[in-house]
């Protein structure tokens, strides 16, 4: 995060009204734990996933008394963090764990981690050693403000009972304001034993943080101008979008503009999937349609989006004719890997709001794109390379028809979160996302096992939508613990594990790039009862550990049973539920553009580089 979104660190007044003078609201004399819990019901917090231990403790005894923040006892501190994603991401709300000091603390970073490449608000609380024994090594200390510095919006190290409440509310605002971001919370132990006042609102003191939200108006009137005059514009949306919430204001400009639209893997569900004008995902996965659109438009106008290098492939090679529009709240963003003609930094709903009145004063004043002979070529690549796949000629069960059939016969509003690897990709390209906040993932830091605690969280956020967990036998060895978590708390989900028995992705490449040699990749062990090697992973057995995690579990294998399978997991709704799905190894994930590679090097399908006409090389 840039500076001018770093909140300073500076020591606290005492709490008091925001307007300065003495608190209007009834001062309470309460334990610094106390003042915790009071704090976060405050702020909103409904639900926390966490585990305790002993410098944590003493916030877990007066949260046994409270009526307003429900707490879900996880079985993996990793599993804690990435509920609260999941249910930020869910819900548009800030995620909240809590979790004890030391190897407590160090379990999440991963998705502390995870949580900052994708811009999740998200507030981290840990217990620390008591403020006398901090730095002398003591049992369980670890120094996780410093450890999380790289990775966190900004963090806090409290040590008086007094600094609990207004550290509580800003730590909710750091996170939830702005570019979104994790935001940790360290608390002495003695903090949380000690006496101290409670009076709410608190004061907030954070100099130096002033996230700008409007954008320049000169900067909306460029961007305006360059877009009526582009012959190959395109709209290149990013997750900042759907942080924003800004997916109506979306639709209103790309249906004003009549430009192509292409979401990333953090901001499918942004625009329909099956609006006529989204020509995909873009990327190293991502549709030729997408990829090729970009690498020969000659103008991007990027929304909430940072031209990450899964998106550009080889950088001094991505889209050479293009002047960029690049809009995003964080102004670091801007100019970081690829120079913009028109940088605008403000919040993702203004900006568009704001372009879609400058573009329609230029449409007033006669000045409109004409962008016919352009979506003439995207027409043409559309319909000469959809994503697409083969069924198995062994009769066996493939991958994407599995993860297809999911996304076409779930509820209207049901939310998908998948873990890494090409069940992630296959995830991606074959169920459309029509709404937001449908799609949940680790984009930015790839996280294998997000997506059994991501699922439970995003449903205890959103208890009456159906939540499907679509999965991998090498994620889901990760996390699945959580689903007894699930089980014991009455949070349902449905989690498909996509079995190929290998670790997926990582053996396309060995296939690709490695002659095949499959080394420590092969996830399944032993053979069945008629003495034949069984496909997929069968040690574990998935059926019998789920079940003996509370779950209904079932094992599908043939693909006549397949409509049957899953809709009797979408009838069951009292237990998670957990298939099996047996699938054919070594199916691929395609389109592909190798890493280190130029986009224009796109691959439909193995063997298949799509062909475009000399006509279309610039």
């Amino acid at each position: 995060m840039p500076m001018t979104e770093q909140a300073t660190g500076a020591q606290h007044p005492q709490p008091r009204a925001r307007n300065g003078g003495p608190s209007s609201a009834s001062v309470e004399f309460l334990t610094g734990a106390q003042s915790l819990i009071r704090s976060l019901e405050e702020v909103g917090a409904d639900t926390v996933f966490g585990l305790p231990g002993g410098c944590i403790l003493p916030a877990y005894d007066p949260l046994m008394d409270s009526t307003r923040v429900r707490h879900i006892l996880v079985r993996h501190e990793q599993g804690a963090g990435h509920a609260a994603t999941g249910y930020a991401q869910a819900t548009g709300k800030v995620g909240v764990c809590m979790v004890t000091s030391g190897p407590g603390a160090t379990n999440l970073v991963t998705p502390i981690a995870d949580a900052a490449m994708d811009s999740v608000p998200l507030v981290a609380i840990t217990g620390q050693v008591a403020s006398g024994a901090i730095g002398t090594d003591a049992f369980q200390e670890a120094d996780i403000c410093g450890i999380t510095m790289p990775i966190t919006k900004h963090n806090f190290l409290v040590t008086r009972a007094e600094d609990i409440a207004h550290t509580i509310a800003e730590a909710f605002h750091i996170a939830s304001t702005g570019r979104p971001g994790p935001v940790l919370v360290d608390i002495a132990k003695d903090a949380l034993q000690a006496k101290t006042t409670f009076s709410w609102p608190p004061a907030m003191d954070l100099p130096g943080y002033r996230p700008v939200t409007k954008p320049h108006a000169k900067q909306i009137r460029e961007a305006a101008k360059l877009i009526t005059q582009a012959q190959r514009p395109v709209l290149y949306v990013g997750g900042g979008v759907l942080k924003a919430g800004a997916t109506a204001e979306l639709k209103v400009l790309a249906e004003l503009t009549g430009a192509p639209v292409t979401t990333t893997l953090m901001a499918l569900g942004a625009f329909p999937d099956s609006h006529p004008q989204h020509v995909g995902m873009p990327g190293m996965h991502g549709s030729v349609t997408a990829v090729t659109a970009l690498q020969k438009a000659d103008l991007i106008v990027a929304l909430g989006a940072r031209f990450d290098d899964r998106v550009t492939g080889k950088l001094d090679s991505f889209a050479p004719y293009a002047k960029i529009v690049h809009a995003d709240i964080d102004p670091a963003e801007i100019g970081k890997n690829r120079a913009a003609d028109v940088p605008i930094v403000g919040d993702a709903r203004e900006v568009i709001a704001d372009l879609v009145q400058a573009v329609q004063a230029e449409h007033t004043e006669g000045r409109t794109g004409d962008y016919s002979a352009w979506w003439k070529d995207l027409d043409r690549w559309r319909e000469t390379y959809p994503v697409g796949y083969d069924l198995p000629e062994d009769g066996s069960l493939s991958p994407q028809q599995v993860i297809q059939r999911i996304g076409q016969l779930a509820p209207e509003g049901t939310v998908f979160a998948a873990g890494v690897g090409q069940h992630q990709m296959w995830a991606s390209h074959f169920i459309d996302y029509e709404q937001p906040a449908t799609w949940l993932n680790s984009g930015g830091a790839g996280t294998m096992g997000y997506a059994v605690p991501a699922a439970m969280g995003a449903k205890a956020g959103m208890p009456d939508r159906t939540v499907w967990a679509i999965d991998g036998d090498g994620c889901f060895q990760m996390t699945n613990q959580e689903l007894t978590t699930c089980a014991l708390n009455n949070i349902p989900i449905k989690v498909a594990i996509i079995n190929n028995g290998a670790l997926g992705m990582v053996r396309q490449w060995q296939t690709l790039f490695y002659n095949q040699r499959y080394s420590n990749t092969v996830l399944h062990s032993g053979a069945d009862t008629d003495g034949v090697p069984a496909k997929g992973t069968r040690v574990p057995d998935f059926v019998k550990l789920s079940e003996a995690m509370g779950c209904y579990a079932i094992r599908c294998e043939d693909p006549a049973d397949l409509d049957k399978v899953i809709a009797e997991a979408n009838a069951i709704n009292d237990r998670p539920v957990v298939i099996d799905f047996i699938v054919h190894e070594d199916a691929m994930v395609w389109p592909m553009v190798a890493a280190g590679t130029s986009n224009d090097e796109v691959m439909a399908a193995r063997g298949v580089r799509p062909d475009f006409g000399d006509n279309e090389d610039d």
